[in-house]
């Protein structure tokens, strides 16, 4: 228990796999104490817990059920976050337009990448005082700026996911919160194919340099590992 109070404490949701994981793994490496949530029973961060013993604990949600970011807020009322990371996407239908996609597959993105994400950092807000820092990842897909015409439909939902990021911090001016959208670049896993531009281990530290770099600025910023503003 000593050991946990004297850290800084990081929630990362959706710390399973792929980038989520290497954010808890991360900050672990950097002595934080970290609270990783998976939606089931997860053996890697299982494992992660072995090797830094005391310094991760590991927490049940899905945060596509309201009721459950609600226990898990309950579970953590008592604690202090200094900062709140939410890292939730899933990419189906990819190659499809919105002339061949599903409904239902639009909508599971749409729900999974942008609505509750957003929900859940609402819902977990006060676990994070005033000069903490909520981040949520997105990517520059979802600006129209940089868009490419590609991934139609992952696009538009991390496009919804901004907007409603930018509708949450017009909600709570002043609150003292560092708000980020995170763009971490198109890195190599199971989301981002093997094509992709970057590894796990290129792009994860320099974000995690970039959250730290930001962290005391209140109000809402995109950035991405370069810690570059980018346009919209």
């Amino acid at each position: 228990m000593e050991n946990r109070m004297t850290k800084q404490t990081v929630l990362v949701v959706g710390a399973s796999r792929g980038l989520g994981f290497a954010l808890a793994e991360e900050w672990l490496g950097r002595g934080w104490h970290v609270i990783a949530t998976a939606r089931s029973g997860s053996e890697e961060l299982a494992k992660l817990a072995d090797r830094f013993p005391g310094s991760l604990e590991i927490e049940t949600v899905d945060i596509n059920h309201a009721d459950g970011v609600r226990a898990l807020h309950d579970r953590l009322k008592d604690r202090r976050l200094d900062i709140l990371f939410v890292n939730a996407g899933i990419a189906r239908a990819i190659e499809e337009s919105p002339a061949t996609a599903s409904e239902g597959d639009f909508l599971d993105m749409m729900l999974t990448n942008a609505f509750s994400p957003v929900r859940a950092a609402e819902m977990l807000r006060d676990l994070v005082p005033a000069g903490g820092t909520i981040a949520i990842m997105t990517s520059e897909l979802g600006s129209i700026t940089n868009a490419n015409g590609g991934w139609q439909l992952y696009s538009s939902s991390k496009a919804a996911l901004n907007m409603l990021m930018k509708g949450y911090a017009t909600k709570y001016p002043g609150d003292g919160h560092t708000l980020l959208l995170v763009a971490p670049g198109w890195v190599r896993t199971e989301m981002g194919g093997s094509d992709a531009a970057l590894s796990v281990e290129e792009s994860i530290p320099l974000v995690v340099d970039m959250i730290a770099a930001n962290r005391g600025k209140p109000g809402l910023r995109y950035v991405d590992r370069f810690n570059e503003e980018l346009p919209w």
